[in-house]
């Protein structure tokens, strides 16, 4: 490398490097230290094929600093430059590169455009990630975005996907992100992201290849690499889980040969309880417990006895030594499925059974249920207890205590939603569902909904309309909301609102605190003539705004929602 002055004409940025595309970088942080003391750190370059031009490898934002100086003074100094031999591209590359990441990392795609170029010049991942101080993982991963469709790398560069989504869409085909970019163009589809984005390419959840009980060399199936992880994961759900079955069952076998007690393979899905047993050894009649997990993983709890056997044990009963199944795993999963198939075809032709099965799996939840009551989060303990006395409350409150006495459950429990205990669990509550005449049903089903209603959420918005609820009876202005407007624009338009523009204009002046009195007062009627049944517009139905900065996030939910406020008639007699 040999160090040497250049003439500012005579240099031109590379196409090697990696800042090169673009528009003018931002030299404003620079011009300052250029414009007093000249650039001091030598540019990288290599010479052209003609004549006395170079082309600058590293560098770029000094040589328009540079540039910038040389306009204003109306000279140009020669600039300090280390010149590399001429011709390796993928030597220039790297130079610039290193300068680069160790000034300011580029954006990812950005890195993954000159770590491609890099090995289609022949460098290797480890050698990359040995020249620039990385792991062959981090190169690895930057390599793999070389698996997305350019469009999906375009909207990566400008943040308009996150990480996690890019990182799943590497695991897909060509033809399966086309499908994906799809679903992101249209408007009105769902379009997963994330880890729902890992559950839509492998049609539900993604089952890792280290849960594997059986050999991978004697597996048929196709199995697809996390380009950007080091994990591989099963295409077909299917076939795994009929591999894995039989692997379970032979693990299983394998345990009760070697002369444990029982050997219990749980439910998919269903956790092993260890507060509900206690250890006991394989020579006091210990079982052994296999767990599977829905993304395959199986776990294997040795030594255990339920409570009531050690209670057993402990008195000097005998423990009755189990008998081994008349059917295998395999056989009682052939049975299951087919008569699982059998019973949902017939549930379809029932739907005030399916009905009544939803709302108990809404109540209790299952292996397969996820229900949540809404918290209703207030930000600070006077939101909360502006709620909690709202006539709204109360009116719901009073309604579920009926609910909950109907059910015959505890009067003091705080939801129906989870608030089953019952013995026999999800089917009990289906039980006693079963003796319900369905307008009593509707009326469970409509507290357990209320429950789980999202705050916040566009559903509020679409209800509001459909229901034709009137915030004007169902709420009343308080000091809660009142001290919480400290807007001047807002406050002013407020008062307007309740008092009127005469008002408005003769106190605009005013503090916020007076702009605050005088809406008291007009909301009570002390002193001003009393205003009924006022509302802010942000808590109508549709609600809307004072201002034209906007940024009201019901009024947001609403215009999201307000094509689909069309309801047919006989649904909209019956709410």
């Amino acid at each position: 490398m040999e160090l040497r002055h250049i003439d500012i004409a005579n240099l031109s940025v590379s196409a090697t490097n990696m800042r090169a595309k673009g528009a003018k970088p931002d030299i404003a942080n620079i011009l300052p230290s250029i414009r007093a003391r000249g650039v001091l750190v030598p540019l990288i370059v290599r010479a052209q094929s003609e004549g006395e031009r170079f082309e600058i490898v590293a560098g770029k934002r000094r040589y328009y600093a540079a540039l910038a100086v040389a306009e204003e003074s109306g000279e140009g100094e020669p600039l300090p430059c280390a010149v590399i031999a001429a011709g390796d591209d993928a030597a220039a590359l790297e130079a610039s590169l290193i300068e680069n990441v160790a000034r300011l990392d580029p954006d990812e795609v950005t890195r993954w455009e000159s770590f491609a170029r890099l090995v289609r010049d022949g460098r290797s991942p480890e050698d990359i990630a040995l020249t620039f101080g990385l792991t062959d993982l981090q190169v690895k991963r930057t390599l793999a975005l070389g698996n997305l469709l350019p469009r999906i790398r375009s909207l990566y560069r400008k943040s308009e996907v996150d990480a996690a989504t890019v990182r799943h869409l590497t695991l897909a085909s060509k033809a399966r992100q086309q499908q994906w970019l799809g679903l992101f163009d249209d408007p009105q589809a769902y379009c997963p992201t994330g880890h729902q984005l890992k559950a839509w390419l492998f049609g539900g959840a993604s089952i890792p290849v280290s849960a594997a009980l059986f050999d991978l060399a004697d597996y048929e199936g196709d199995v697809v690499a996390d380009l950007l992880g080091d994990e591989r994961y099963f295409a077909d759900s299917a076939s795994f889980w009929a591999a894995q079955t039989s692997a379970i069952e032979a693990k299983a076998e394998s345990y009760r040969e070697a002369g444990w007690r029982e050997v219990v393979v749980l439910p998919t899905g269903e956790g092993f309880q260890s507060w509900e047993h206690e250890r006991c050894p394989k020579r006091r009649g210990g079982k052994v417990f296999l767990t599977v997990s829905a993304r395959g993983e199986v776990t294997v709890h040795e030594g255990y006895v339920s409570r009531r056997e050690a209670r057993a044990l402990e008195k000097g009963d005998a423990v009755e030594k189990s008998v081994r199944p008349e059917i295998s795993s395999p056989i009682a999963n052939y049975v299951d499925l087919h008569r699982h198939a059998a019973v949902r075809a017939d549930l379809v032709g029932h739907p005030s059974i399916a009905l009544r099965l939803m709302v108990a799996h809404a109540i209790v939840g299952s292996p397969l249920w996820t229900v949540r009551v809404e918290a209703q989060h207030p930000v600070s303990p006077a939101i909360g207890e502006s709620v909690s006395d709202c006539p709204s409350e109360a009116r719901f409150d009073e309604k579920r205590r009926a609910v909950l006495s109907m059910l015959g459950f505890d009067a003091e429990t705080p939801t129906v939603t989870r608030g089953y205990d019952g013995e026999h669990g999800l089917a009990g509550l289906f039980a006693r569902l079963l003796q319900l005449p369905d307008p009593a049903l509707l009326d469970v089903a409509a507290i357990v909904m209320g429950e789980t209603l999202q705050a916040g959420s566009v559903l509020i918005e679409l209800l509001g309309g459909l229901l034709g609820t009137d915030m004007a009876k169902a709420w009343t202005a308080d000091d809660t909301l009142l001290d919480m407007i400290r807007d001047r624009e807002v406050l002013g338009a407020v008062l307007r609102d309740v008092a009127g523009g005469t008002v408005a204009r003769a106190n605009d002046s005013e503090t916020g605190k007076v702009k605050r009195r005088i809406i008291r007062d007009c909301l009570t009627g002390t002193g001003r003539a009393k205003v009924e049944g006022w509302v802010p517009k942000w808590m109508t139905f549709p609600p809307t705004t004072y201002t034209t900065r906007g940024g009201v996030p019901t009024v947001t939910r609403a215009a999201e929602v307000a094509g689909l406020s069309a309801v047919p008639e006989p649904l909209r007699q019956a709410a």
